[in-house]
């Protein structure tokens, strides 16, 4: 069984829905399927979020927990937080354990 974070991400205020979209596929997926240990990625992009909603819910998939750690406290992790912060009004980080039903 492998770790699994989930990180809800909230665009700042000043950012259009469609900016915040280009930016995270174009500029913040390169940087973050670089993490090193990194096993899985989903970046979903929310449709039509409401005002507070997120704009984009991101699945990691890790061996384990300090994998996970690991890899964010590398020199690419680091910028990939970084990168988040510089972009986003909000970042929660979720850590869950998966109970796939179909497929």
């Amino acid at each position: 069984m492998s770790f699994k974070a989930m990180i809800l991400l909230t665009r700042r205020a000043d950012m259009t829905h469609e900016q915040y979209e280009q930016w995270w596929l174009n500029v913040h997926v390169p940087l973050a399927k670089q993490l090193p240990g990194l096993r899985g990625a989903t970046f979903n992009v929310v449709q039509n979020p409401g005002a507070g909603e997120p704009d984009g819910i991101t699945e990691l998939w890790f061996d384990t927990r300090e994998a996970f750690d690991a890899a964010y406290a590398s020199e690419i992790g680091k910028r990939v937080v970084a990168d988040s912060m510089a972009n986003v009004a909000s970042r929660v980080r979720m850590f869950v354990d998966e109970h796939r039903v179909v497929g």
